[in-house]
């Protein structure tokens, strides 16, 4: 006859059959994904519209690295063409000079499309703080101690202007304001509409002010430009020249220290 009480032989959780415990074991960490390491704006896996914003900010690069021997060029050839391709300050400045000479009939224009010009990158800017909140600007902030502290101030500084930061990150100091202050609109939910406003508004005045600086002093302005438009070629191609080396060296350097991190690497192993 079966007794009704007899224990089951099913070992208990946590113990084997012959009731020894069983060993715990630890979990396995999670691998960190490519994504998650230090250097990356995101705090998540990247989507398609991150990829995108990512691209943009090496477009910007790329341009700016091109333009810089073009707008040695242009600002002694074509002024009136620099300042509608870039809404740049000093060409308007110096389309200004030549306006008050008579030498550019056609100035309105110029300014119009300067200031809507002066606006082609800064949406991107925008759109990073929208997708990854501080996320670029902590990249930026870890190139260096020094870059850590001006973008710290340059946040302390933007958050206590508020939308007047937009007049003042035009204001040519020593601080990444101008990039912050775009940034942070993204970060705080502010609308891209808004954004555009604000930010038109602000570089239309400044383009304005340097406009008429031009304007006022325009005969000596255009009497230095015509001695730099001499050299202005010359000056084009070292710009060049000082890319390519400069690129090259950068590369190097780079191919140097990863080389050196691997053999140290190997070391330990």
């Amino acid at each position: 006859m079966t007794d009704e009480h007899q224990p089951s032989a099913e070992p208990i959780d946590g113990a084997t059959p012959d009731g020894a415990a069983e060993p715990a074991v630890d979990p396995v960490p999670e691998e960190e994904q490519w994504w998650e390491s230090d250097g990356m704006p995101w705090k998540k896996e990247p989507g398609r519209a991150d990829y995108w914003c990512l691209g943009w900010f090496g477009f910007i690069g790329v341009f700016s690295l091109i333009l810089l021997p073009t707008r040695a060029w242009l600002i002694a050839t074509a002024p009136d063409w620099l300042a509608m391709l870039t809404g740049g300050r000093t060409a308007v400045a110096v389309s200004g000079a030549l306006a008050s000479q008579g030498e550019m009939p056609h100035w309105p224009i110029v300014l119009v499309v300067a200031s809507i010009l002066s606006l082609k990158f800064d949406w991107v800017y925008w759109w990073a703080g929208k997708l990854w909140g501080r996320g670029i600007i902590e990249v930026w902030a870890g190139q260096s101690k020094r870059a850590a502290r001006n973008y710290a101030r340059a946040e302390r500084v933007a958050e206590k202007l508020g939308p007047l930061g937009f007049l003042v990150a035009y204001i040519p100091i020593p601080l990444p304001l101008m990039q912050v202050v775009f940034v942070l609109s993204g970060a705080t939910n502010m609308s891209l509409r808004r954004f555009l406003l604000y930010d038109y508004i602000a570089s239309t005045l400044w383009l304005v002010l340097y406009f008429w600086l031009g304007w006022r002093f325009g005969e000596p302005i255009v009497g230095v430009l015509e001695a730099y438009a001499r050299i202005a070629m010359w000056v084009a191609l070292g710009l060049i020249v000082f890319i390519f080396i400069s690129t090259y060296l950068a590369q190097k350097k780079k191919a140097e220290q990863k080389a050196a991190a691997a053999d140290a690497e190997a070391a330990e192993k």
